[in-house]
C-alpha cells in the first residue's frame, strides 16, 4: 500500500474525504455506441444507469461523468431522505393544485421508502438509519406556520404527520428556543457519497460501463444522438441528461434552472455530557421553518452537521460559489443559538455545493423535442429519496411505457423559464432578498447567538490506493 495526498474531490465535503479507498473507473478515450448514454454521475444518473440495465439487460448503457462519482450535490447533501417536493407543502398546492399537492407528496413517500428497498437488496453500505423528521419552531409564527402546513396535509388526507408541543419535543431533543415540532416517522439518513458510490458498484456488477473524467463537450442529434468527449465520443440511441445544478451549462435546458449554492458545518463528535444536555438520542433529522431553511442532524460518528441558513448565487457560468465565510460563520453560531451548551464544540469541516432551483421551486422531468432525450432538475436541496425514484421514473419513459411513476404531474410539465443574464442574476437576488426579509420578519424576537464555534480543521486523513 501507498500513502499519497487526496485527491481533489475529497477538499469539496466530509463525506468525500472520509468515505474510503476509491478507485476511479477510466475516462472514455475511443468512439463507441450505446442503446442508452446518462450524462451525469449523481444519485438521478446512477438510478437511471442501474434500472435501465435492470430492466433491459441486453442493452449497452453508458454512464459518463465529468469529475467523479457523487462530485456533485450528491456527495456533499446533509444525506436526508425524506418526502418535502420542492420548497414546502403549501407553496407546492399553491402552484399546481391539491391534487398536484397530493400527488406528490406520495411520489415522495415511495421515494423514502424505495431508498430503503435499494439498501436492504443491495446492502448498501451507506450509515442509513432511519429515525424520522422533526421540523422545529423556533419562534411563534414558525409554529403558527408549521401548524398551518400540518392542516394542508389532513387536508389532503395525508397521514403520518403530527404536531408535537413545547412538553413532548423536549422528550426528544431539548432547546430553549423550541417551541413544538412537525413530526414525522417516514425520514432516513444516509451518508451520501458512499450512497453514491454503492450505487456505483450495484451499476457496474449490473453491466452498466462507467467513465468518470469525461465531461460531455458536444451533444448533436441526428438519425442517432452523438455524445463528443474530450477523447472520444459516444454514438446512441437515447439519452439522459442528469445533469441538476449543472443544467444551465446545456444550451437547450438552461433556462429551466439556475444553481443556487447551500452551505455546512460540521462538529467534532460529541460527548455523552452533549447528549446529556441536548438529549436527541432518536438521532431525528431536523429542520426550522424558515424560507432558508436550517437542517441539522448526527453523523454516523456523532457529529452535528448544521447547513442551511442562506444561500450564494452565481452569475452566468459560474459554478465556483462553493466558499462562503460569512453563511458558515453564521452557521457556527446557529449551533450555539440552538444548542447553549455546545459552546465550545470544534468546527472541524466546512463545505458548499450547488443546488438546482427551478422558478417555481419544483422538480421537473421532462423530454426534449422527441421521446429519445430524457432531462431531470429542479431537486430543491431536498433530492437524496427524489433522485432515486426519478431513476426508475425516467427508466420507464425511455421504454415508452405508462405507469403510476410516469403519470405523476411534474412528468413533462410546463416549466417556466428563467430570464438570460444579467435579468437572471437580478431576480435570483431579488427573489433570495425577499425570503431574507420575511424571515427576519419572523425572527424579530429571537434571542441573537452569544458567541460562535471555533473553526479548527482535522488533520485530512491519507488517501490510500
Amino acid at each position: 500500500m501507498t500513502t499519497e495526498p487526496l485527491p481533489d474531490y475529497a477538499t469539496k465535503s466530509f463525506w468525500l474525504e472520509t468515505a474510503g479507498p476509491y478507485e476511479e473507473s477510466p475516462p472514455l478515450e475511443e468512439s463507441i455506441q450505446a442503446d442508452v448514454t446518462v450524462v451525469g454521475g449523481g444519485f438521478t444518473g446512477l438510478s437511471t444507469a442501474y434500472h435501465v440495465k435492470k430492466a433491459g439487460p441486453g442493452l449497452r448503457v453508458v454512464l459518463i461523468e465529468d469529475r467523479v462519482i457523487g462530485y456533485g450535490a450528491s456527495g456533499r447533501n446533509a444525506g436526508f431522505a425524506m418526502t418535502l417536493f420542492g420548497l414546502t407543502l403549501g407553496l407546492t398546492r399553491s402552484f399546481f393544485g391539491e391534487e398536484g399537492a397530493r400527488q406528490a407528496h406520495h411520489y415522495m413517500e415511495r421515494a423514502v421508502d424505495y431508498v430503503g428497498e435499494l439498501v436492504r437488496e443491495h446492502d448498501l453500505k451507506c450509515d442509513y438509519e432511519r429515525p424520522g423528521f422533526l421540523r422545529a419552531a423556533t419562534t411563534p409564527g414558525y409554529a403558527k406556520r408549521i401548524q398551518e402546513e400540518i392542516e394542508v396535509a389532513h387536508r389532503l388526507g395525508i397521514e403520518g404527520i403530527s404536531w408535537l408541543t413545547k412538553e413532548e419535543l423536549a422528550q426528544e431533543v431539548r432547546s430553549p428556543l423550541y417551541l413544538g415540532a412537525w413530526w414525522e416517522p417516514r425520514c432516513a439518513l444516509v451518508n451520501p457519497a458512499r450512497l453514491a458510490r454503492e450505487m456505483k458498484r450495484v451499476c457496474l456488477e449490473h453491466g452498466v460501463e462507467i467513465y468518470e473524467r469525461t465531461p460531455a463537450r458536444e451533444i448533436r442529434r441526428g438519425t442517432a444522438i452523438t455524445v463528443s468527449t474530450p477523447k472520444g465520443s459516444i454514438r446512441t440511441e437515447r439519452l439522459v441528461l442528469a445533469t441538476n445544478a449543472w443544467s444551465h451549462l446545456i444550451p437547450a435546458i438552461k433556462p429551466k434552472q439556475v444553481p443556487a449554492w447551500t452551505y455546512i458545518v460540521l462538529t467534532e463528535p460529541l460527548t455523552p455530557d452533549h447528549f446529556a444536555e441536548i438529549g436527541w438520542q432518536n438521532r431525528q433529522g431536523i429542520e426550522d421553518a424558515r424560507n432558508l431553511v436550517h437542517y441539522y442532524r448526527l453523523t454516523a460518528d456523532n457529529r452535528l452537521l448544521m447547513g442551511g441558513g442562506d444561500i450564494g448565487i452565481a452569475y452566468g457560468k459560474n459554478m465556483d460559489r462553493d466558499s462562503h465565510e460569512r453563511i458558515w460563520r453564521d452557521l457556527a453560531g446557529h449551533i450555539v443559538q440552538i444548542f447553549p451548551s455546545l459552546k465550545g464544540v470544534r468546527i472541524t469541516h466546512r463545505w458548499g455545493g450547488p443546488v438546482s432551483v427551478p422558478v417555481d421551486m419544483a422538480p421537473a422531468i421532462g423530454t426534449l423535442g422527441d421521446e429519445r432525450v430524457v432531462w431531470s432538475l429542479g431537486c430543491m436541496g431536498h433530492g437524496v429519496s427524489l433522485t432515486h425514484l426519478n431513476g426508475l421514473t425516467i427508466s420507464q419513459l425511455l421504454r415508452g411505457e405508462q405507469t403510476e411513476l410516469t403519470e405523476v404531474f411534474f412528468v413533462n410539465r410546463r416549466t417556466i423559464p428563467w430570464p438570460p443574464e444579467p435579468l437572471r442574476w437580478v431576480a435570483s437576488v431579488a427573489i433570495r432578498g425577499y425570503m431574507r426579509a420575511e424571515d427576519r420578519i419572523y425572527e424579530r424576537n429571537m434571542p441573537a447567538p452569544e458567541g460562535t464555534l471555533p473553526y479548527q480543521p482535522s488533520d485530512p486523513p491519507a488517501h490510500v490506493n
